[in-house]
């Protein structure tokens, strides 16, 4: 009995491995054979664009980060900077990258209008009527690109069924917390979306990088549409998808800069990318339980009594996620963190396990000093008026990004 329940707990997360080892190299085997056949001319494809970029205080190397968009080897484009707060550190940094690199057209746009709880969603709000092009690229700010970004990026909008494309991303930290937090997107979120594309396709999108037309923006509600969102990159792509479009996987890969100093920190933004989740696709992130095989085989290996069947499922286990998480993150993504840090695998993976279990108890977050919390459907809300009355009056400068 005790063998057919540790079956129960281990066997759907080996399997979830493997077919993640496949995912992985079905799409990094042939990176570019999805920009191509997604682009019916099989030609260049170079519009006008336009990138939006939200912002909100400093990050770690916010000029370089900006300045790599000023680089780009693509025709034409514009970079919109939208910033809430006219005090805000960060408008130094975009003033001086406007004045050292002068044949980019680039603005800066500071306005304080929300059309929602989500303050990153009102600021691209706040740009988009200051974009001269039909093709919008929306970018954290956080991320640094290279100058190949927008040219590979674009491609797949040259057939009209594509409606959004996104990209995957590579983690960049400093200090140990960070380093787990890295180590965690590489090894197993980003696992997870090659699983998804592989199996059905993208609903969905990345936060870091979504290029969309504006044609399509307007069709599935504007920004209004998900301004009370805080999974507003899920949305976007789910309302796409939604509409008739496909939403691609680019080839092109971002580097993220993660600045994550502290454990607090760590976990409250795990917490939030967990409720982005369980709010977005519950029976999903129920599911989830059977993702987490180090877990599970710990579970089955102290309930068989430490069992040769016990600790013959942790070695399967064990080695299967080792050998999924090297395929994404080492070999798929060259990511010189994961490489280091292979090790730390495990860890992350009991650490996540944790954060699942908590978060089915618990819709409140912490989010650049803004305490909110989660209704059913996802949207944003502030805990009381009182509270929001605090944030914005007398302390204007906690907002996100």
């Amino acid at each position: 009995m005790i063998c057919l329940f540790g079956l129960i707990l281990c066997v759907p997360a080996i399997i979830y491995y493997w077919y993640g080892i496949y995912a992985a190299i079905a799409f990094f085997a042939n990176p570019n054979l999805q920009d191509i056949d997604e682009n019916p001319l099989k030609l260049a494809f170079y519009p006008p664009i336009t990138i939006l970029k939200p912002v909100c205080g400093l990050d770690q190397d916010t000029y370089q980060n900006f300045a790599s968009f000023c680089t780009q080897a693509y025709p034409q484009y514009q970079m919109i900077f939208a910033v809430r707060d006219h005090h805000d550190p960060v408008i130094t940094v975009i003033q001086q990258i406007i004045k050292d690199f002068p044949l980019v057209d680039i603005e800066l746009v500071q306005s304080d209008r929300l059309i929602g709880n989500n303050y990153k969603i009102s600021n691209l709000a706040n740009a988009l009527p200051h974009a001269k092009h039909e093709i919008l690229v929306l970018a954290d700010s956080d991320v640094r690109v290279d100058p190949a970004y927008l040219k590979s990026l674009v491609q797949p909008l040259a057939n009209p069924e594509v409606g959004a494309v996104t990209c995957l991303y590579r983690p960049i930290m400093q200090g140990w917390v960070a380093t787990l937090e890295a180590v965690g997107i590489s090894t197993d979120y980003l696992a997870s979306v090659l699983v998804a594309n592989q199996l059905e396709g993208l609903k969905f999108a990345l936060g870091t990088t979504i290029a969309i037309p504006k044609r399509v923006l307007t069709e599935i509600g504007g920004f209004e549409a998900i301004a009370e969102y805080l999974a507003d990159d899920y949305q976007i792509g789910y309302l796409t998808a939604k509409a008739g479009y496909k939403v691609i996987l680019s080839s092109y890969i971002i580097d993220h800069l993660i600045s994550t100093n502290s454990w607090q920190d760590l976990l409250n933004r795990q917490l939030r990318w967990a409720y982005c989740t369980k709010v977005s696709r519950p029976l999903g992130y129920l599911g989830l339980f059977f993702t987490q095989g180090i877990a599970t085989s710990l579970i089955f290996l102290v309930l068989s009594g430490g069992s040769r069947w016990g600790w013959i499922g942790v070695a399967i286990a064990l080695t299967s996620r080792m050998i999924l998480a090297w395929v994404v993150a080492v070999w798929g993504l060259r990511d010189q963190t994961a490489l280091k840090f292979l090790w730390l695998v495990p860890i992350r993976d009991l650490l996540s396990f944790g954060i699942w279990i908590y978060s089915w108890f618990s819709n409140s977050m912490n989010w650049r000093g803004r305490n909110l919390k989660l209704d059913r459907d996802g949207k944003l809300l502030l805990k009381s008026d009182q509270e929001y009355h605090r944030i914005n009056i007398e302390n204007p400068t906690k907002t996100g990004k």
